[in-house]
């Protein structure tokens, strides 16, 4: 599908630099670009495909606006399969925004969000899972989740889908054939080969969706939570591992009232920490508020730091927090323990039996510790990119455990020795589903909403 007109948009941050990008994208690219720029030789249209050239960028009364570098790449080989011009300009938002009001006057169209993707996409250059794994490489924030989008780019989850959807077509074709024309087609052998394709397809589905966690964690980081009553070390421990004094700290207790966030990489794992506020029986209403925040984040998280106060004697609210472990991870930090120590581990014991780790945000103590533990809890250090498909969102879950659910429905018929007449609708349903993966089937809301998610000039 190519379109009519064409587009622009900045395409580097909008912070200053030495050097900004403005990206133009469609079949009039190299005629609309001419206009606003004079090559050093010869017309932007006349000049041969993936070519670098040297020129000026002037305004309508001829007046020079800045010395500039330009990229043609001729479709089909470019980023959308358009024709593609890049102006490398001087960097500062006044001079980018200058030529972009230049070209918009040559006629270009301002892109939207995500535009020369979604046009790499519904020109046949990439399928859905790789446009959403471009915008997963630009966000990525730690080098699991770089791999991961770059095996995904390089289309990993495409090609598995594409291997079973065609298994599960071949299968779909031979008993419709079958049941038309029973005369000639012979099943012989095949009820064997189709329980084989049963289970493969099963089983590489099931891996997939096994595989979502970690998929997940490496997108979005280890959803990891601070909770404890108030005033036991839980701000100054976001802190302690932020290395800057995000959060406040007080000697009053209940400064925190409502959630901080913040991610953190520790060695090749990304932390999404969460300080909450301090748990107990209040009656302020702000509090009230932070807290029950609090408890609905905990209900979330992939990990729980709980905080208690070692110097002093355990609380009924301690003891609250601890009896009341929820089926996440959990370590309990015995904080304060530079103050004194009035809780021990064998108390500890006696109401929970997640791991204790001593320690004290003012020294440090424990800290290597603590992240022993959580690289232990989550390690990751084992996953190949080239082995393993990790799907990174709910869209794709959804679809691979649709397809999932009627390969299932299949297989019990087909262990039931009911007639091949039965299985034909939950295959194709799980075809369809699959094919909304890589997007096959989809319609232009869901298009528009992905698409939508992306950064300008991408």
């Amino acid at each position: 599908m190519f379109y009519d007109d064409t587009i622009a948009a900045i395409a580097t941050s909008s912070v200053g630099g030495g050097i900004s990008i403005i990206r133009i994208s469609g079949d009039q690219a190299l005629k609309l670009a001419d206009k606003v720029i004079c090559l050093k030789n010869g017309k932007l249209p006349d000049c041969k495909s993936h070519t670098v050239h040297y020129g000026y960028v002037h305004d309508r009364d001829g007046s020079k606006v800045d010395e500039v570098i330009v990229l043609i790449m001729k479709a089909p080989n470019s980023y959308t399969r358009e024709d593609v011009v890049e102006i490398q300009c001087h960097g500062g938002a006044f001079i980018c925004q200058e030529i972009l009001d230049l070209l918009l006057l040559a006629g270009v169209r301002m892109a939207e969000p995500g535009e020369f993707t979604k046009r790499a996409f519904l020109n046949g250059r990439i399928d859905l899972s790789q446009a959403e794994a471009v915008m997963d490489l630009i966000e990525s924030k730690s080098r699991y989740a770089r791999e991961n989008s770059l095996s995904q780019l390089d289309g990993n989850i495409k090609e598995k889908v594409v291997e079973i959807r065609s298994v599960i077509l071949d299968d779909v074709a031979f008993i419709e054939a079958a049941l038309d024309d029973p005369e000639h087609m012979d099943m012989n052998g095949f009820s064997e080969r189709f329980g084989k394709n049963l289970d493969f397809c099963l089983a590489e589905l099931k891996r997939m969706i096994d595989n979502y966690r970690n998929g997940r964690l490496i997108r979005e980081g280890i959803r990891t939570v601070i909770t404890g009553r108030p005033n036991v070390g839980k701000s100054s421990l976001l802190n302690m591992i932020l290395g800057t004094d995000r959060a406040i700290v007080t000697d009053v207790p209940g400064t925190t009232r409502d959630i901080l966030e913040e991610d953190v990489r520790l060695g090749n794992l990304l932390l999404h920490i969460i300080d909450t506020a301090g748990i107990h029986q209040t009656e302020d209403p702000v509090e009230k508020i932070g807290i029950e925040k609090a408890r609905d984040n905990l209900s979330h998280a992939d990990l729980c730091i709980l905080l208690i106060d070692s110097s002093s004697e355990l609380t009924e609210e301690d003891i609250d927090l601890l009896k009341n472990a929820s089926s996440v991870n959990r370590v309990i930090l015995l904080n304060k323990n530079d103050l004194g120590v009035k809780v021990t581990e064998d108390q500890i014991r006696k109401y929970t039996d997640h791991e204790v780790i001593l320690f004290s945000t003012k020294t440090g103590n424990g800290r290597d510790k603590l992240e022993q533990y959580i690289k232990k809890q989550f390690y990751l250090d084992h996953i190949s990119f080239n082995d393993e498909i990790f799907i990174t969102n709910e869209r794709q879950k959804q679809s691979v455990s649709d397809s999932y659910e009627s390969l299932k429905r299949v297989k019990e018929s087909f262990d039931m020795n009911l007639g091949e007449d039965f299985y034909t609708i939950d295959l194709m349903s799980a075809y369809e589903s699959l094919g909304m993966m890589i997007g096959e089937n989809v319609d232009d809301d869901l298009i528009d909403t992905i698409f939508g998610k992306f950064c300008m000039g991408k």
